[in-house]
């Protein structure tokens, strides 16, 4: 059961899940390309699509299996989507956070005005070095609002970060070039559009955080129009975009669900 994070994260974000999940997987949650301990090579260009993209089918031959359980939010929903349309054979169950279906994201902000406000921050991350300074002044106070403020952060209903989470994160991004290697992410977004593929073969779990300020809900459902097998939607009420720390619980509750159906529940640990 592969975990991939999205920004401004790293595998810390899915503590909750690789508690839970442990018992009968086995769980791995990485550092993407450019985050924490993972390797940050230099250059914008070693960040597109593809690159990341084969970096998760190398992760998977890696630890010795061919298919796996594939769980990915924010950016890592991105990638995760993307790995399931080119690798199809390699995803048993997708399982996405808070993140549409490439295609409806490019083509939904562009036709709705109410989106693209939201998404001006790939716009504002194009430029060089001025956001890693706008993220990182003030103690990181920009970075830390992200996870705290009233209007990004955290659901009033939800978990809360501890001190000690945000100094995890203040740590791992605080690293000399740390901020950098996300920020091409960004940086080359628009390097994988149009798809040439739509299509996602494997039964798919889309859960959605109803208080995301980065992501109009209506992109949900219309991600059901790509999906060519099971398709899954649950929408979390008073849940932010960080949902699964926002609200552990109710996401294990339903990835165990997802995962039972049709296969019974059984060890996937070898």
């Amino acid at each position: 059961m592969l975990f991939l994070h999205g920004f401004p994260e790293f595998w810390f974000s899915w503590r909750h899940q690789l508690r839970e999940f442990k018992s009968e997987f086995r769980v791995v949650a990485v550092d993407m390309r450019g985050y924490g301990e993972s390797d940050v090579p230099t250059g914008a260009e070693n960040y597109r699509l593809d690159s990341l993209i084969t970096d998760v089918k190398d992760i998977v031959e890696y630890l010795g299996y061919n298919r796996c359980f594939l769980v990915g939010h924010d950016w890592g929903g991105i990638i995760a989507w993307l790995f399931a349309i080119h690798y199809p054979e390699m995803v048993t169950k997708l399982i996405v956070l808070n993140c549409p279906h490439p295609t409806v994201f490019s083509d939904y902000t562009l036709r709705n005005p109410a989106q693209l406000m939201k998404s001006s921050s790939f716009f504002f991350f194009q430029l060089p070095r001025f956001p890693e300074l706008m993220l990182s002044i003030n103690d990181f106070k920009a970075l830390k609002g992200l996870f705290t403020s009233r209007s990004t952060g955290i659901g009033r209903k939800g978990c809360t970060l501890t001190a000690e989470d945000i100094e995890a994160y203040l740590y791992v991004f605080s690293q000399p070039g740390a901020l950098t290697g996300p920020l091409n992410y960004y940086r080359n977004v628009f390097s994988f559009l149009p798809l040439n593929e739509l299509e996602v073969k494997s039964p798919v779990l889309l859960l959605w955080g109803e208080r995301d300020a980065f992501l109009e809900p209506d992109m949900a459902e219309t991600s059901r129009l790509y999906i060519k097998n099971h398709f899954r939607l649950n929408i979390i009420s008073g849940a932010s975009h960080w949902l699964q720390q926002d609200q552990p619980d109710i996401v294990n509750t339903l990835i165990w669900t997802f995962l039972k159906e049709g296969e019974g529940r059984k060890n996937y640990r070898n």
